[in-house]
């Protein structure tokens, strides 16, 4: 029976470039978007070309009701979940003495409560089963924080914490929990940035590089292998050496 990934925010960036990693592998893709209808549906025709089995469904994960509805059709679809990316967000450069409360309150039902959504639809089969993989996508700015971007690394501390306590949480019923926390990564996030800052970025990389999506996306698929079944409660950190803990 094949085998079945869920990848929120996925019709850009770093959840494109998941979706199709998983799609090359031979796994079911369900493929979620918010906004981006045009962009959700050419990625289903690229994984369909790969001969996997794919499906679309909209859903804003921080809204508890459409998330529902987004795991009841994966379900009738798929009949299971093996892999839970969780990888939609949003983020803001703002000072934090300009952030407003909705701006907070927002950034944090995506990021934390979308996050806290997906998993409490995903885990009563997984947990029935003894089986599952649960990816959260975090930041480098979670372990280190960020100036001018103090609500959105809130955000990614709290899912780093989130997933070292749900991985204790689930490791009896064999469920795996990490997080990956990337540094710079060529997507939208800084596709305003100029190519002076870019630079910048590279030469504070030990690695000199910004990493493509498709990288972060290997990682991503790397821990849903059989070769990483002792790796839980991890944050791994493709960050080309930007941060070193």
């Amino acid at each position: 029976m094949k085998r079945t990934v869920l990848i929120t925010g996925s019709s850009r960036g770093i959840g494109r470039a998941t979706a199709k990693k998983f799609a090359i592998e031979g796994y079911n893709v369900i493929i979620n978007y918010y906004k981006s209808k045009d962009k959700a549906y050419s990625l289903l025709e690229e994984v369909l070309s790969f001969g996997a089995n794919a499906i679309v469904v909209q859903g804003d994960v921080s809204d508890r009701k459409q998330v529902e509805e987004m795991f009841k059709k994966s379900y009738e679809k798929f009949g299971n979940i093996d892999v839970l990316v969780n990888n939609a967000g949003i983020a803001d450069m703002t000072l934090f003495t300009d952030v407003t409360k909705e701006q907070w309150q927002r950034m944090f039902d995506v990021n934390v409560n979308g996050m806290f959504n997906c998993c409490q639809c995903v885990l009563p089969k997984m947990i029935s089963e003894k089986s599952g993989r649960i990816i959260n996508i975090a930041s480098i700015w979670g372990l280190v924080g960020a100036s001018c971007e103090v609500h959105y690394s809130a955000t990614k501390g709290a899912i780093i914490s989130f997933t070292k306590a749900l991985a204790k949480e689930l490791g009896p019923s064999n469920i795996l929990v990490n997080a990956i926390a990337p540094g710079a990564v060529d997507t939208d996030m800084i596709g305003g940035v100029s190519e002076e800052i870019r630079e910048v970025l590279k030469e504070e990389t030990p690695l000199g590089v910004i990493a493509k999506p498709e990288e972060i996306a290997d990682v991503v698929y790397l821990l849903s292998t059989e070769e990483t079944k002792l790796i839980t409660g991890q944050v791994i950190n493709p960050s080309g050496g930007f941060v070193i803990v």
